[in-house]
This record gives structure tokens, sequence and C-alpha cells, in this order.
């Protein structure tokens, strides 16, 4: 009886244990989307508006990671976004589209990062679709990995 209380626990243990792991993905994962201009009457102005991919609805929800590097929008009020270029070349510099950047929401807000610091950055994954207020994808409860 001991044992099969042991296992059972161990088993609930390990699975906990999995549900906690992230998903590394890319940014060629990322890509499964487009885009269409569409007109937002409230601000009167036009924007893009995603259509999201099987495969990126599939991470919607999930705990993923992701490489980049870190672009500081406002270090005070704790705002970055993690890129799949460089500053330099980012999408609000024209070097590549929205779905190449992620808002970052981190869980601890104390933190400071340098612009184009390579970090690896865990969080779930959430897809915006309609607040242009906001990025694409966004990573809730966000945290760096190996810091």
């Amino acid at each position: 009886m001991k044992i099969w209380i042991f296992t059972a626990m161990l088993l609930c243990s390990v699975v906990s244990f999995a549900d906690e792991r992230s998903k590394a993905i890319n940014w060629k994962h990322l890509s499964d989307v487009r885009f269409s201009r569409k007109f937002n009457k409230v601000l009167d102005m036009y924007f893009l508006y995603p259509d999201f991919g099987r495969s990126v609805k599939d991470l919607e929800g999930k705990k993923v990671a992701i490489k980049g590097y870190m672009i500081p929008v406002d270090p005070d009020g704790n705002i970055y976004v993690i890129s799949a270029q460089p500053m330099s070349m980012c999408f609000f510099c024209g070097g590549a589209g929205p779905e190449s950047i992620v808002e970052l929401k981190f869980r601890d807000k104390k933190q400071r990062f340098k612009t184009d610091a390579v970090k690896t950055v865990t969080g779930t994954l959430k897809l915006n679709s309609q607040d242009v207020e906001h990025l694409n994808y966004i990573l809730e409860d966000a945290s760096v990995s190996g810091q």
C-alpha cells in the first residue's frame, strides 16, 4: 500500500512539474500570421489587424520561452518588448513586421534591461487581435531566464 501511495505522489509531482515547463519557441513560430489594414473609427486611423494561423493559435495560453533583443519602451514604467531584431532593425524602424516583437508584462516590476541585451524570456502567450493599445503578442507573467 505504501508503495502505491508513494508512486501516486511521485506521478502527481512529475505531472505538475511538466505543466510548469515552458515550450521553447523561435520567431518563425510567430510568423504564422497575416495582417489586414483596417480603419479604426475610434482613433480615426488605419491599423494592421492580425489573423493568427493555426500554429500560433495552438500556442495561446501556453507557457513559452523566446530569445531576442530587449527594447526598453518606458523603463521607468517597466514597459519592454523583446524583438527578433536589434533596435536599429526592429519593427518600429521598418526592418521587420509586427510579428517580430512581443510585449512583456513582467512578474517582477523592478527590473531594468539595456537596449539590445539578448535575453530569453518566459511567460504565458496571449494573442491580441483587437486592442491597438497593445502589441499582437503579449507574454504575461514574464520572467527572464538565466539572469
